[in-house]
């Protein structure tokens, strides 16, 4: 049979068949006040808040705290409340933190917990947009989509229980699990386009110009492409979704945000882009001084003490538990340090420690720079294919070990040898002076000045490549475009 219940309805009849079976759950259907649909819930809002608060020190954490900026931790807030005064659920039972991470993103916790990066903050080149970013979390929140996720996987669980019950086939469950995993995962298109729809509503409400969200996600689509660039990827890809991500492509939540707000009128809208580049001057942009700098293709920790390069064609990445590098054909670089000290022989921690469950070949011991080394190798099935990993142990004193992991598939191990062989060498102690010398990057507010051009401008900038393309991703500015004197514009500054 096809066809079948679909949004408001299919909500209705699922509690219905979970209350005739003795399954009632107590958040139940009930007319949301921010979208004015029926919603079903099994999660009551006493619930999302308990869920926000417990988990908000922990997001903090993994992102590596809050950014220690007082007076635009203290703006960003001020923003936040003035759009929740507008919105449904008016009141003071809103947080809103700016995370130290350099990764562009934006995201809210059930309970009204709203996140937002640095990198997010220096994308935007007003307070409209950062405004544009806050509104769309707090759609989210208002519309309770986290509930409604969280209640869609429950009854999505329940359902397939009974499925198995009835039919009494637990292989009709375990299959039909995987397509409810791939339905139910992330927030859903309709969700994200309800949420920006929501946004624009506390953006006029709040007297912000509503067009300042499309403006931003148009900014989002320029840096996606600029990512794929720099990671040597399909940059016609770059907007697009991937098989298990269900946020609608960029480009549509572009074009859908501005019809949005075609015929919105706001008298007096609220940009306020010089007040803000002058919030946001000074900034931290890129890497944090405490977990390690990426200077193209070195990775350097001055508080640490080390440093590596790696080949060309590698890109660094840096996370807070490892650094890791992307290289052709889906080769990688993984750095990271051991979790407890370990005494003896490192050839019997690559054996019996590390990897004891692999048989690894041609284990021998070496020295790195004048540190003890350990390195061995092993190849491996796996779904795309064999593959060969080399795994380096070195002791960089007597309470720490950093590792590597060279993973290449089969057919590029020789072709690529020579250049981890120097990736291995590379690795040394860092020195007081040379640490001092690698200093952090900040974003700087300049105003232009007659004769200044983008090229002249973005040579400025500390980077080995695509220098043009950052300075014009950084300031909304369409490729090929001019400079106008007296325009403030962000560049990117070491020190």
């Amino acid at each position: 049979m096809r066809g079948g219940a679909k949004g408001p309805m299919k909500r209705l009849v699922i509690a219905g068949l979970l209350a005739g079976l003795g399954l009632g759950v107590p958040g139940g259907c009930a007319v949301n006040p921010a979208t004015g649909e029926q919603m079903f819930s099994v999660m009551s809002p006493g619930e999302e808040a308990r869920i926000g608060r417990e988990q908000h020190p922990k997001l903090i954490k993994a992102f590596g705290g809050r950014y220690d900026d007082r007076a635009l931790g203290d703006y960003v807030t001020a923003i936040g409340r003035r759009l929740v005064a507008v919105s449904e659920l008016a009141g003071p039972g809103f947080t809103f933190t700016v995370l130290n991470s350099a990764k562009v993103n934006a995201f809210a916790l059930p309970g009204g917990y709203v996140y937002i990066t640095r990198g997010i903050v220096a994308l935007a080149n007003s307070e409209a947009e950062l405004a544009g970013v806050i509104a769309h979390e707090i759609g989210h929140v208002t519309a309770r989509h986290a509930a409604q996720r969280y209640s869609q996987r429950v009854a999505a669980g329940l359902g397939l229980t009974l499925l198995g019950v009835l039919t009494g086939s637990g292989d009709l469950v375990r299959a039909a699990g995987t397509g409810a995993e791939l339905y139910l995962r992330s927030y859903s298109r309709g969700h994200e386009l309800e949420a920006d729809t929501l946004g624009i509503r506390y953006l006029r409400r709040a007297g912000y110009d509503p067009n300042a969200m499309a403006g931003f996600l148009a900014s989002l689509g320029a840096h996606a492409i600029l990512e794929a660039r720099l990671a040597g990827n399909d940059t016609a890809r770059a907007d697009g979704t991937g098989l298990l991500s269900t946020h609608p492509r960029t480009i549509e939540r572009v074009r859908k945000a501005a019809q949005a707000s075609a015929d919105i009128a706001v008298e007096n809208p609220v940009v306020g882009r010089q007040a803000y580049l002058g919030r946001i001057d000074g900034m931290l942009f890129g890497d944090d001084p405490g977990g390690g700098y990426i200077r193209g293709r070195l990775f350097a920790h001055p508080v640490l003490g080390f440093r590596f390069t790696v080949p060309p064609g590698f890109r660094l990445v840096n996370t807070r538990a490892r650094v890791i590098a992307h290289g052709p054909g889906k080769s990688v670089i993984i750095f990271d340090q051991a979790g407890k000290p370990v005494r003896g022989s490192l050839v019997r921690y690559l054996r019996r420690v590390w990897a004891p469950e692999v048989a690894l070949r041609d284990v021998e011991p070496l020295t790195v720079n004048g540190m003890g080394a350990a390195t061995g190798r092993v190849r491996l099935n796996t779904r795309r294919g064999p593959i060969d990993a080399r795994l380096l142990a070195i002791r960089y004193d007597a309470d720490k070990i950093y590792r590597f992991v060279f993973i290449t598939p089969t057919g590029l191990t020789r072709k690529l040898a020579l250049g981890l062989r120097r990736t291995t060498y590379s690795f040394r102690r860092l020195g007081v002076a040379e640490a001092r010398r690698i200093r952090p990057r900040r974003l700087r507010i300049h105003r232009v000045e007659p004769g200044e051009t983008v090229d002249g401008l973005a040579r400025r900038m500390p980077f080995a490549e695509f220098r043009r393309q950052r300075f014009e991703v950084l300031n909304a500015l369409s490729p090929g475009a001019n400079l106008t004197p007296g325009r403030l514009v962000k560049i990117i500054a070491e020190g």
